[in-house]
């Protein structure tokens, strides 16, 4: 047998071996986020999910969000972003801190609605007349909320 033949022959075996020995190993766990939701089993139906430190004061974008937010959201998303269990998550929840949920990823949300992933709420409709610009000024209140509450 000639040199080639003989290293063809070892590459192939040597990736054959490490390929089985890959498929006889244990399947490693799913990777994924930790972003899991509290347990609510003892929240009252209706009833705020999070507790809610309020700022100080709130910025003028956040003034105006915070109004958006009362008209368009809270009926589902409760008073300060709480959440209501059994109707909808709390937005103050570090589930839905920055790095992990955009502020474009509210405006989608808003605009095209979302199909449940964190919570067993059932997906969120898309949120009828509001523009970008409303979501973008709600999402400056939310954001001013989270930080006060320790969501950076």
């Amino acid at each position: 047998m000639d040199k080639l033949t003989v290293m063809v022959a070892v590459v192939l075996a040597g990736g054959f071996g490490i390929a089985g020995w890959q498929f006889l190993q244990p399947a490693a766990a799913p990777t994924g986020h930790s972003m899991t939701p509290p347990d609510i089993s003892e929240v009252a139906e209706g009833a705020p999910i999070a507790e809610v430190s309020l700022p100080e004061e709130l910025s003028g974008n956040a003034q105006l969000g915070k109004k958006i937010f009362e008209a368009k959201c809270s009926s589902c998303h409760g008073q300060s972003a709480a959440g209501q269990n059994g109707v909808a998550p709390p937005l103050v929840h570090k589930i839905y801190e920055p790095s992990h949920h955009s502020d474009m990823a509210f405006v989608a949300a808003a605009q095209n609605g979302v199909r449940s992933h964190h919570w067993d709420f059932g997906n969120m409709p898309p949120v009828e007349g509001v523009t970008p610009g409303d979501v973008k000024m709600v999402v400056a209140y939310v954001r001013e909320l989270q930080r006060a509450n320790g969501i950076e």
